[in-house]
């Protein structure tokens, strides 16, 4: 005798489902960030904003390997990973550069403000990706650029160039590298972005009181990344295979 009926949830769905969960975790740990950063424990954000990131970068992976958009169709994992990439890339670090006070006040106050709308725009834009996959304008990735402000201790005119004139790429038709699914170049600028990942956590166990050849080194590598994709726009026979 059946005392009660329910519907078994097929596992593909459980498992599908799990993956969404996975993805909006990353919300929390930039919650955790937010509690740091308004208490200027401004380490200890930039650890939950790299764990938010790990999670950002292994979700997409599984997600296709669960076939998530097939089993799930009703549940948009492009619109939620938006959610969390602006909560992770842009909010939390302009909170962490008007927290910081790092350009002065107001400045700081106007360059957070700059940063959110325009990252908002951004995001609006459904031609920012290019054939080859790298991004139209900058694209918005304010937590590396405010990581590198904190960690090379940049002079108030420095930041505010940086900030700025990053905000104004933002809609020039400037190409910026996808280290990862930009095929032109790929090995090397896979090796450079892990270069700068390294220096990066070695600069955060310093708790940013790091050696100069450390600061070169996230210097170096980070300019790379920001500048590189340009170079290929320019020169447009980089990289390819020849024959």
């Amino acid at each position: 005798m059946k005392f009660f009926n329910y519907r078994r949830v097929p596992y593909a769905e459980i498992r599908a489902f799990s993956v969404h969960v996975l993805t909006a975790s990353g919300s929390f740990l930039a919650f955790l960030g937010v509690v740091a950063a308004a208490e200027h424990r401004f380490v200890d954000m930039f650890w939950w904003l790299g764990l938010a990131l790990a999670v950002d970068g292994i979700d997409g992976p599984i997600a296709r390997k669960v076939r998530v958009k097939e089993v799930l169709p009703n549940w948009s994992g492009d619109t939620l990973d938006n959610v969390i990439d602006y909560v992770t890339y842009v909010l939390l670090p302009a909170f962490a550069l008007y927290q910081s006070g790092m350009i002065g006040e107001p400045w700081s106050f106007f360059a957070a403000g700059a940063i959110v709308v325009s990252s908002a725009i951004y995001y609006a834009d459904m031609g920012m990706k290019t054939d080859e996959y790298f991004f139209s304008g900058f694209p918005v990735v304010w937590n590396m650029v405010v990581f590198t402000l904190f960690v090379t201790h940049a002079s108030e005119l420095a930041a505010s160039i940086v900030v700025f004139v990053s905000v104004l790429l933002t809609f020039m038709p400037i190409n910026f590298l996808h280290p990862v699914r930009v095929k032109r170049l790929r090995g090397l600028n896979l090796t450079v972005f892990a270069a700068w990942s390294a220096l990066s956590i070695y600069a955060l166990l310093l708790h940013f009181q790091s050696p100069d050849w450390v600061i070169a080194g996230v210097v170096a590598t980070g300019l790379y990344l920001y500048c590189i994709g340009f170079i290929l726009q320019i020169f447009p026979r980089l990289g390819r295979a020849t024959g």
